[in-house]
């Protein structure tokens, strides 16, 4: 079997190293931090721990699977995964508040019509069942199978289902996600709800095609879990699943370029220049302005889906430090959304003087590991803002996580006396962490909008190089950073005919 040498530490570059191991083939991962897990990170200070990147997981059956094809352990013997229900509380604008049960679109449907009035939990209902077709029309191609060649197919068409319109004795398809909240919810809560599933990914409903229906659909349907222990216990687990794969790991171990032998990716070039290792694959889990640094050549033609470059909206988070035990009946997910809409989506692309007020996400964990003791509380408040050079000064910074402390309120009784100190974190820890450019966001993949919401295929122009992780196919997140992984390996093991699991 070959040698191959992974570039990156991530979930994705972990998924796909433990799957090439078991596969016979010699493993040797090489990141230029001093930990695993990229985005997957923790923060402790004084007894308190908090997860810095994703704080809930999605569809785990992608990490069963992995855990399921790597070794004897199942997942559940590894990590603890809790429900979290209610997956979410919501608290819109005008002060209406809703907590909608997991993975029930049936409690859903009651819930909403309970606290925004009778038929808008129908008019939810109604609309999953249309994002459901959707999941279904793409799910495969999307996120199962390597990016098509002719992926304009997936670019053109929009999946999610024309509605008949009643008044005007006729169909209309939407467009856009913003559409699909005007046109088929006709609640600004409703839509708040819609767009927040977006938003968390850095996306601006106005743009974002009606495809990403499928975003609310996955929670929906597949429910939201905790990780005992924080989201970082996942990436430990996969972490020691590499190694007991005799997966090699060499930290603090920068790549500062790709060998070539015979047009083909044949190693990497260590710092310094004097350390060079050969291998017969290449696995690239970075950001695709580093990945272009590291081969200075051109990975894509002109049919292919070029990496997206510019500057993403990030997530900006507080860390908060509260003294006095979580209330009985807290919930775990708050939400609680802008009271300017038009506002805070015009903010995603730039940076204003002074902070404008976005949608906030409140996570509560009733979790003893990241406490002290049960009379002190540790919280994470977080918002996705506008990136780039034009960044504010640490003062602005501050007047930022205010507004956001401010909001989070609505969700924690009395947090301000509570509050002993706080970690402010910008987006530009993410690219300390995860080597995104300015802390960026990536989203998952998605279908239509003219190809712009698709991600660059795990194979290159450059033979022997792959790409893996939330910047290749199939987009952002942790579930979507497991499945490419497993796309990877099938790729390197099985060849270019790999056409996905069955």
């Amino acid at each position: 079997m070959g040698r191959i040498a992974v570039i990156g530490a991530g979930m994705g570059a972990m998924a796909a190293a433990a799957r090439l191991a078991v596969a016979g083939h010699r493993v040797a991962v090489y990141e230029r931090a001093q930990t695993y897990g990229g985005a997957v990170c923790r923060f402790e200070r004084d007894g308190y721990g908090f997860d810095t990147g994703p704080g809930l997981l999605t569809l785990p059956a992608v990490w069963r699977d992995l855990f399921v094809k790597t070794g004897k352990e199942p997942l559940e013997a590894c990590v603890e995964l809790v429900q979290v229900d209610p997956s979410s509380r919501h608290v819109f604008a005008d002060g209406t508040e809703v907590s909608l049960p997991n993975a029930s679109r049936a409690g859903a449907v009651a819930a909403l019509d309970e606290a925004l009035g009778a038929g808008a939990g129908g008019r939810w209902g109604d609309f999953l069942v249309r994002a459901r077709e959707a999941w279904d029309r793409t799910r495969r191609p999307l996120l199962e199978e390597p990016l098509w060649t002719d992926w304009s197919v997936l670019a053109e068409r929009e999946p999610y289902p024309a509605v008949p319109h009643k008044r005007l004795l006729r169909t209309r398809r939407a467009t856009t996600l913003a559409e699909v909240g005007a046109w088929e919810l006709r609640d600004p809560r409703l839509t708040a709800l819609l767009e927040s599933y977006a938003l968390s990914y850095g996306l601006d409903p106005r743009v974002a095609p009606a495809s990403a229906a499928v975003l609310p659909y996955m929670e929906h349907a597949f429910g939201s879990w905790y990780v005992r222990g924080g989201v970082r216990e996942l990436a430990r687990a996969v972490y020691e699943r590499c190694a007991a794969r005799r997966v090699e790991f060499h930290f603090g171990a920068e790549v500062t370029g790709l060998l070539e032998k015979d047009g083909r990716a044949a190693g990497v070039e260590l710092a310094g220049g004097t350390s060079l290792v050969e291998a017969d694959h290449v696995v690239a889990g970075v950001h695709p302005v580093r990945l272009r640094g590291l081969t200075g050549r051109l990975l894509d033609g002109e049919g292919d889906v070029r990496p997206d470059t510019a500057p993403r909206p990030g997530r900006f988070t507080v860390l908060l430090a509260l003294r006095g035990p979580r209330e009985a009946g807290a919930v775990h997910h708050t939400v609680v959304h802008a009271p300017d809409r038009a506002a805070e989506l015009d903010s995603l692309g730039s940076c204003a003087a002074e902070p404008v007020r976005p949608t906030v996400t409140v996570l509560r964990s009733d979790d003893p590991a990241l406490r002290p003791d049960d009379g002190h509380e540790s919280v994470v408040v977080s918002a996705v803002v506008a990136t780039g050079s034009d960044r504010h000064p640490p003062e602005r910074d501050e007047r930022l996580a205010d507004v956001l402390v401010a909001a989070a309120g609505a969700a924690i009784p009395g947090l301000r006396e509570r509050i002993l100190w706080r970690e402010v974190r910008p987006p530009e820890h993410g690219e300390k962490e995860a080597g995104a450019a300015f802390g960026g966001l990536s989203a998952p993949s998605l279908a239509a909008g003219s190809g712009r919401f698709l991600h660059p295929a795990n194979t290159t122009r450059f033979p022997g190089l792959y790409r893996v992780g939330g910047w290749s196919h199939p987009g952002g997140g942790l579930p979507h950073a497991g499945m490419s992984g497993a796309l990877v390996a099938g790729l390197i093991v099985e060849g270019p005919e790999f056409r996905g699991s069955q």
